[in-house]
């Protein structure tokens, strides 16, 4: 709620402003004024004001807000200025307006100030939930892959074909919605597997420029099957490429695709 003076006159803290948009933009609410079509000799009088009241309560005002009042009245001035005649009409609408400039800053620091708002909203939203830390996978779950094979070895083989997509990824391309699936992806890369006669590359498994999406999706969807051991990891050396095995030809084979999530 607004202070007031000793002679009745609202009473604005310039503290309680983000700045002098912020000021301007809270007179242009009280007055309900259109932000497109400023009355700026009201405007420049009550911000002339509340600096003027600042000042007697000897309170440090930012020089940005004696710099807006600078403006203002630069404005009001070239409004007050009578019109150049000219022979040929003049639109109103076309000619300049002093007004324009300072509409456009309240404007952009509007968009600024609502998103700032709504991102506020969103992280006090946030703050009520709690996110349950990633689970340890438990001892009896273990993937079907060949002896020598780690961890850090299936992620370096994600990371060579994130690299490899990045640097064939055109410099311009066409925009289009590709969805991807976990279990979609399982299902294809059976489909393959079934095709070819033995061990395919992880990359064989892909299209021929796969994007980020495609590369992420089937290489869980190879470790799900791999899980469920109906294929087989193998790498024939350290910097090897990852081979895919299916594991019916050695008779393991258990449909249990419809069981994975997308």
């Amino acid at each position: 709620m607004d202070k007031a003076t000793h002679n009745g006159q609202p009473l604005i803290q310039v503290s309680d402003f983000e700045g002098p948009l912020d000021l301007l933009l809270h007179l242009i609410k009280t007055n309900e004024m259109d932000i497109y079509d400023i009355r700026i000799t009201t405007i420049t009088s009550q911000y002339l004001t509340y600096l003027h009241q600042m000042q007697t309560l000897r309170l440090d005002i930012a020089g940005e807000y004696f710099v807006m009042a600078a403006n203002l009245m630069a404005i009001k001035a070239k409004l007050l200025l009578p019109k150049p005649q000219t022979v040929a009409p003049v639109d109103e609408d076309v000619a300049d307006d002093p007004r324009e400039e300072l509409v456009n800053q309240l404007l952009e620091y509007q968009r600024y100030k609502q998103a700032a708002q709504e991102l506020k909203q969103r992280a006090a939203a946030r703050q009520r939930h709690f996110t349950r830390p990633a689970m340890a996978v438990p001892d009896t779950v273990a993937l079907t892959v060949a002896p020598g094979i780690q961890p850090a070895d299936l992620q370096s083989a994600l990371q060579r074909l994130i690299h490899r997509a990045m640097v064939a990824k055109p410099v311009t391309q066409s925009i289009h919605q590709e969805h991807f699936t976990i279990k979609h992806q399982m299902q294809t890369v059976l489909t393959r597997l079934k095709r070819a006669a033995g061990p395919v590359d992880f990359d064989g498994l892909l299209a021929k420029r796969p994007v980020m999406e495609e590369i992420v999706t089937t290489f869980l969807a190879v470790l799900e099957l791999a899980r469920q051991r109906q294929v087989r990891l193998q790498q024939a050396g350290r910097l090897a490429p990852l081979q895919v095995n299916f594991l019916k030809m050695e008779g393991s084979y258990t449909p249990d695709v419809t069981s994975s999530t997308d």
